[in-house]
């Protein structure tokens, strides 16, 4: 589909990050024979070092490849890769003391980018993602055994009793024991 945009308009576009024009063109670096989305965050070019084209056939025809930033090629949004690679991360690592560091150093990202980028995609931080995780868990627990509040606390990972009440109160809207309570009294 031919855009009826000028040169400069499109300039513009990629200068704005503007998304509503993803797939409508896209943005080829002569000198770095990478092409983009309008919405790549990656630093812009000079000016004199674009070229403009309207489909990606056209654009890898004339020898440019996709931008391992912003994912051109793929239709999805270009982060549901990482944000399957943090989310495992938190699965699978939810016992330990996990930084914003380490899941930032196991995806390759900077741990602000990592944030930012999980945060738009998911409406979420990952800290309060890792919290769900492990409420998720504890909920299991209280269920499933007969440990205590205090044992099932640093069983999934919480290394303050204090904390792990505070987060069970927010998500749950009851402390652990009035969940585990309310689930014997289900039962009777």
């Amino acid at each position: 589909m031919k855009l009826n945009l000028t040169f400069e308009e499109m300039w513009e576009k990629i200068i704005a990050c503007d998304r509503k024009y993803d797939g409508l063109f896209f943005t080829a670096v002569k000198t770095t024979k990478i092409y983009c989305r309008p919405s790549c965050k990656s630093r812009k070019p000079k000016k004199v070092n674009v070229a403009f084209y309207d489909d990606m056939e056209a654009v890898e025809a004339a020898g440019f490849r996709p931008c391992k930033r912003c994912q051109p090629e793929v239709e999805h949004s270009p982060y549901d890769e990482m944000v399957r690679r943090v989310i495992a991360f938190l699965v699978n690592h939810y016992k330990q003391n996990i930084t914003l560091k380490n899941i930032a150093e196991h995806i390759g990202l900077s741990p602000y980018y990592l944030e930012r980028l999980f945060k738009q995609e998911t409406a979420e931080t990952p800290r309060t993602y890792l919290d769900k995780i492990r409420i998720d868990k504890a909920t299991y627990l209280l269920k499933s055994t007969k440990l205590t509040n205090l044992e099932i606390c640093y069983e999934v990972g919480f290394h303050s009793p204090s904390n792990f009440y505070k987060v069970f109160r927010n998500l749950k809207n009851c402390s652990p024991s009035e969940y585990r309570r309310g689930l014997h009294n289900a039962v009777e």
